[in-house]
């Protein structure tokens, strides 16, 4: 029996490709996103798509009551919705960097308050949070992009520990480089930051290598990324974390392994 999932961020990459994957597999899937018209096609694929800001407490639960009417359960939440703030610490306004949390961790953790209960009552479910190989490591001006990812890590271990007696997993997936718009948004962000900003001869050498197709075409497609989705949601004995894309291992294992010094080292030859 297929599995009622609701997944956010799915009008394009990892989570659109996720949501058809999943109902592909046989699963129920509610495709959230704030464009409807970017997940016109999922409706060919089976899944539902529903109007979803997850910064909005009533979309929230607007579509988490919709799916508990029509189908009386819910037995996963990925939470894939968010995006990269980047640019300088001095330069980002805080109204900026609080919906850079409104997105990344408070809206996410309002919908996961929505589904405990039911998954408690069910005795079963799951929750992905699609958080960053950047929730472990750091680079040049994503100091808030940084901050929410690793406040998701720490939030989704303390989760996995509360749950777990009423048989619900939490499961963290960690992408690397990814062949998806997500460099191209942060790095249209980060440039409003040029004029004027004393990190101006920083941020112009990143922002000319986000738009050399040599390193953008080199990330991992988004449909390996969808397939780990569909693992950490539906495997009998998920893992605690998943790392799945283009420099992601690497990263992770000069840090802990080389220390910051050596981490730092390398980030300043690659970003040169």
């Amino acid at each position: 029996m297929g599995k009622v999932v609701l997944i956010t961020g799915a009008s394009a990459g990892m989570g659109h490709e996720a949501a058809v994957l999943l109902a592909e597999g046989g699963h129920r899937v509610y495709a959230g996103a704030r464009r409807l018209d970017r997940m016109a096609d999922l409706a060919g694929h089976g899944v539902t798509a529903v109007a979803l800001d997850v910064t909005s407490s009533d979309d929230n639960e607007r579509v988490v009551s919709q799916i508990i009417e029509t189908e009386g359960r819910v037995d996963v939440l990925i939470n894939n919705a968010g995006f990269g703030l980047y640019g300088p610490v001095e330069d980002i306004p805080l109204d900026d960097a609080r919906y850079q949390f409104e997105v990344n961790l408070f809206g996410l953790a309002h919908l996961t308050q929505l589904v405990l209960p039911h998954m408690r009552a069910q005795g079963a479910g799951r929750i992905v949070n699609v958080s960053s190989v950047g929730g472990r490591v750091y680079s040049p001006f994503g100091a808030w992009y940084h901050a929410t990812k690793h406040a998701l890590e720490g939030w989704s271990d303390c989760l996995r520990l509360e749950a777990a007696p009423f048989g619900i997993d939490v499961v963290v997936v960690q992408p690397g480089l990814i062949k998806t718009d997500f460099g191209e948004v942060a790095a249209e962000q980060m440039s409003t930051y040029v004029d004027g900003s004393a990190y101006r001869a920083q941020i112009e050498p990143l922002l000319r290598m986000r738009a050399n197709p040599r390193v953008t075409d080199r990330g991992t497609d988004a449909r390996k990324l969808a397939e780990v989705f569909v693992e950490a949601a539906t495997a009998a004995r998920p893992r605690r974390r998943y790392v799945k894309g283009m420099l992601g291992r690497p990263a992770l294992v000069v840090r802990k392994w080389l220390g910051d010094g050596f981490y730092e080292f390398i980030l300043r030859l690659a970003f040169r």
